[in-house]
């Protein structure tokens, strides 16, 4: 049996593991550590990452990337309208034997890895985008009534544009739910899109390698679930997240007035697993208030929906989110 001295021997030998992974992804993917952070936590959690923004931003780039440092099997669907649910789950076909008999024999989708890049997903139609509701919940596909599991472990980065645009299908609440965080990929600063340029543009690139071995990212997976939560943060994120639901007494006024829906139990789940992992990629043993805070925003703007009159004055869910966050913040801290 671990002892405590044990767990803080793995969790201090997992961090500098993260450290080197982070230095090569960010070989290939410039400028954007808060994206890389998100990201590997998503991983690590053993969840799922909706990416959010334009194209051209690298995103693509960013999950071909992290499929090698993190030592997974990846496959990439491009989604489009004319997309089929059978298109990523994959089917039956009718094949002929040399004795003339006849069989069916499965032919798996590219669903059948262990991380699977949705590119542009809301492009597809619904129907769909809820081929993939069923895997990424229990891992595993039903096709003509038998259950086949996918990879272990089985994650998917999905890549979404903003919905202003033509050709989009917003995504159900239900698959919005089964993603752990939601990160925002915005414009490089113009620093950084210089060493885009000159990294991008000559004859050789860098090159990211292999660090982990899917054997190690699902160990360090096990490790981040017995990383250590205090009582004060686990009160923070109930607290949290029961203040961001309309419907419940007490709830700041900004919440009343501006959301229609707010986070369910899944969002604190997720909370209580990505601020462990944002105290691990930051080099600590265990996670503070600070940490609720900046996992707020990236863990409940997707399960969370302003209403019609709120969208109509402009406000920002994510400057509520903040608000809230910080503000629940400062009373704990002063009790």
């Amino acid at each position: 049996m671990s002892t405590p001295d044990d767990l803080v021997a793995e969790i201090e030998a997992l961090g500098a593991k993260l450290a080197e992974a982070k230095t090569s992804i960010n070989k290939r993917f410039i400028g954007q550590e808060r994206v890389v952070d998100l990201v590997l936590s998503a991983l690590l959690c053993g969840g799922h990452g909706l990416l959010i923004g334009l194209p051209g931003l690298g995103k693509t780039r960013l999950v071909d990337t992290l499929g090698t440092v993190m030592g997974l099997e990846t496959n990439r669907i491009q989604f489009t309208p004319d997309l089929m649910p059978a298109d990523i789950l994959g089917s039956e076909v009718l094949e002929a034997g040399e004795d003339g008999k006849r069989q069916f024999r499965f032919i798996e989708g590219p669903i059948f890895c262990q991380l699977l890049m949705a590119d542009e997903i809301n492009r597809a139609s619904p129907r769909t985008q809820s081929a993939l509701l069923q895997a990424m919940q229990e891992k595993e596909v039903t096709i003509a009534g038998e259950h086949r599991p996918l990879g272990m472990p089985f994650h998917v980065l999905a890549t979404q544009n903003p919905i202003e645009q033509e050709g989009t299908y917003p995504l159900p609440e239900a698959q919005l739910d089964r993603f752990l965080v939601q990160i925002n990929v915005e414009y490089p600063d113009r620093d950084t899109e210089r060493d885009i340029l000159l990294a991008t543009t000559g004859i050789a690139e860098e090159e990211a390698h292999a660090v982990f071995t899917t054997a190690e990212l699902m160990a360090a997976q096990t490790v981040l679930r017995r990383m250590p939560v205090g009582e004060k943060v686990v009160d923070l994120i109930l607290d949290l997240v029961r203040a961001c639901r309309p419907g419940e007494p007490g709830v700041p006024e900004a919440v009343a007035r501006n959301v229609s829906w707010g986070p369910g139990p899944r969002a604190a789940q997720a909370l209580m697993l990505t601020v462990r992992a944002k105290a691990l990629l930051d080099g600590r043993l265990a996670p503070g208030p600070q940490d609720v805070v900046d996992m707020a925003e990236p863990v409940l703007l997707h399960r969370m929906a302003l209403t019609f009159a709120a969208r109509a004055r402009g406000e920002s869910l994510g400057d509520i989110i903040h608000d809230v966050a910080a503000g629940i913040t400062r009373v704990e801290a002063a009790a």
